[in-house]
């Protein structure tokens, strides 16, 4: 342990140095009854979508009545580009007719008289606030008056590159430290399309970066708390930053959601006899930390200021039409490792939010709100006052939603807003495989959630099934069909009543990935849906076009070896869920993820985000590796999605 290189680990692979798995893993089980339940591999489950719609969600019969000819060539025109192949090379890909550049890179200015990065020195701490941040993730544009504008989230940085001149690019100084934290967070930006394409309007009004550092408000049923206040902090109201900003959503009334997901790797401790409290356990935080924050920055001491970890892990609200706004922590959607946030009106305008908790057995959650939205109206409490529950899927395709209350916990309510996990897992939830980003379909009652994979699903420890953090069993079954998922699936629901609101609902599998060139037959080929074409393990993130197109990205294994063989980098897909069909849109760089997509107002641009990328992208070979926010077009100028 001691002699791994700490800085390289992924955030699943942190988490799985606090979480060993075992030496040995049983393989006994079966999973071929799960797989085929309502027709899994003989093609029925790919056209669960369309049936369910029509209330026929029942039988083979009635699923299979909608795979008529007709069907099938209204879906094949629905793609309106030739599908790609695979690439293992570093850069990005498109079908023919279309074309992409970069919009946003890592270190590039926001304001004028800022320098690009410096390849040998990094960006400086006078700059650090006004560039476009690393490690682009989810994001939202915003049509407010004439402009477009862009948030994006900016998930994490790499040491190395942030501070060259420093072994394994640890900060020395406090100095370093503000610059990594600067890097971090969200971008708000104007862009505009011109001739020479799309680009950042440099000092615009709304152009600004929020931080670890940024002052932000607390509210909802935790805000006041015991558990969150601080010596800098008595009230338990303010706070600074937001942290490890992964997925995003939108809300009806024009702000941004970003979601805190691994804010576990910035806490640590400078005091190595100090007792970590019961609760850090459960969500990841130990002594030692990623960026070394602890050494130069107090806050981040838990030896010294304990409840300060518990004062992230939120969605954070942002308003993109004014600069100087105070973001706010939204404690009612609970304390989680936060993917994303997918916002739907309920039948009756209740504000519906669908959350998943990216780490392997933990669980999928919705808010409701008590009050109901109306445009133009006071929309302050939506996020602060309602209900927060968990889902519970069994494995006859039927579900429910738990409510977190202190009825059912034993939990206050500021107890179950701080220790959210700790509350799902007394109600009994589903442990999931990884619940990276729901996505609602909006011309059907339904949603999705990536699965994105889990190789400690069904594993033995001990004589004893592998569980969660909490000790919640990750047995196989339900939406988590496979032991040793190391390719991840897509589970859709229906609610009941079509209402998003409503505490049951149906559930099946849109997809299950897989390689069916290396497993011929076998669960691990994937469902009827994949084939050698259009293959792919992990997704993560998905969004829904206003066609009702749901597009896929991954961020997974890129070896191209042995059980990836054949997979390529990672890549964007769309899947049509009246039919099933998924085929490949892009490929982006060696070692990159594929994350966050929006469209421009008239929909004839599609914005990609390219994190982490191995190689010399965008700027070719002899430059550094940047993270960038690409547009894509088609070369014809027509709709894109």
């Amino acid at each position: 342990m001691t002699d791994i290189d700490k800085s390289k680990l992924s955030w699943d692979e942190w988490d799985e140095l606090q979480n060993p798995p075992p030496a040995e893993t049983d393989f006994d089980r079966i999973v071929e009854a799960a797989l085929s339940r309502r027709g899994f591999l003989g093609g029925i489950l790919a056209m669960g979508s369309a049936a369910a719609a029509m209330g026929t969600l029942g039988t083979a019969a009635n699923l299979m009545s909608s795979t008529s000819a007709q069907a099938q060539e209204a879906a094949a025109s629905r793609f309106a580009f030739k599908p790609i192949p695979i690439f293992t090379d570093n850069t990005v890909h498109v079908p023919e007719g279309y074309s992409w550049k970069p919009l946003a890179k890592w270190g590039q200015p926001l304001f004028s008289n800022i320098s690009d990065i410096d390849p040998a020195t990094g960006v400086s701490l006078e700059n650090s606030d006004k560039v476009f941040g690393e490690n682009t993730d989810g994001m939202e544009l915003f049509v407010i008056g004439e402009h477009q504008i862009i948030a994006v989230n900016h998930e994490y940085v790499n040491n190395e590159i942030n501070l060259p001149n420093n072994e394994k690019g640890m900060p020395k100084n406090a100095d370093e430290v503000k610059i990594l934290q600067n890097l971090q967070g969200v971008t708000v930006m104007e862009v505009a399309e011109g001739e020479n394409g799309w680009e950042i309007v440099l000092d615009s009004p709304f152009n600004r970066r929020i931080t670890h550092l940024t002052p932000m408000k607390i509210s909802g049923p935790a805000a006041g708390s015991d558990l969150i206040k601080t010596e800098a902090d008595p009230n338990g109201t303010d706070c600074l930053g937001t942290f490890n900003n992964c997925g995003a959503g939108k809300t009806p009334w024009g702000t941004y959601l970003t979601c805190e997901e691994n804010f576990n790797g910035y806490f640590g401790s400078t005091n190595p006899n100090f007792a970590m409290p019961d609760d850090f356990k459960r969500y990841g935080i130990v002594a030692e930390t990623r960026y070394g924050y602890e050494a130069f920055d107090p806050r981040f001491d838990v030896s010294k200021n304990p409840n300060e970890p518990r004062r992230a892990g939120y969605v954070v609200e942002i308003d993109p039409s004014d600069a100087s706004s105070t973001p706010v922590k939204r404690t009612a959607l609970g304390r989680i490792k936060h993917e994303n946030a997918a916002v739907v009106i309920a039948r009756d305008g209740r504000v519906v939010v669908y959350m998943g908790d990216d780490e392997r057995g933990e669980f999928l959650y919705k808010y409701v709100s008590n009050g109901i939205y109306v445009p133009g109206g006071d929309t302050s409490k939506l996020l602060d006052e309602g209900t927060l529950f968990v889902a519970k899927f069994s494995d006859d395709g039927n579900g429910e939603w738990l409510a977190l209350t202190p009825e059912t916990t034993g939990m206050k309510m500021d107890e179950i807003c701080v220790f959210t996990r700790q509350a799902a897992s007394k109600v009994g939830a589903t442990t999931m495989d990884r619940p990276e980003w729901v996505a609602i379909n909006p011309v059907a009652i339904e949603a999705y959630c990536a699965l994105t994979n889990n190789s400690r699903r069904g594993e033995i420890k001990d004589g004893k099934l592998r569980t969660n953090a909490g000790g919640d069993e990750m047995s196989v079954g339900g939406p988590n069909p496979r032991e040793k998922n190391e390719y991840g699936q897509i589970v859709r629901w229906y609610p009941e009543n079509d209402d998003h609101a409503d505490g049951k609902f149906k559930w099946d599998l849109f997809v299950m990935a897989g390689n069916p060139d290396v497993h011929k037959g076998d669960a691990y080929a994937g469902s009827s849906n994949i084939n050698s074409g259009n293959m792919f393990n992990s997704p993560d993130g998905m969004i829904f076009d206003s066609t009702g197109l749901l597009w896929i990205q991954t961020d997974g294994e890129d070896t191209n070896e042995a059980d990836f063989a054949g997979q390529g980098n990672n890549q964007m897909l769309a899947g049509d869920p009246a039919t099933g069909r998924i085929e490949r849109f892009l490929t982006g760089p060696l070692g990159c993820e594929v994350t966050g997509l929006i469209w421009s107002a008239d929909r004839r641009t599609m914005f990609v985000g390219i994190q982490h990328p191995n190689a010399p992208f965008p700027d070719g070979e002899g430059k550094l590796p940047r993270s960038t926010l690409i547009a894509v077009k088609r070369e014809d100028g027509a709709l894109i999605g």
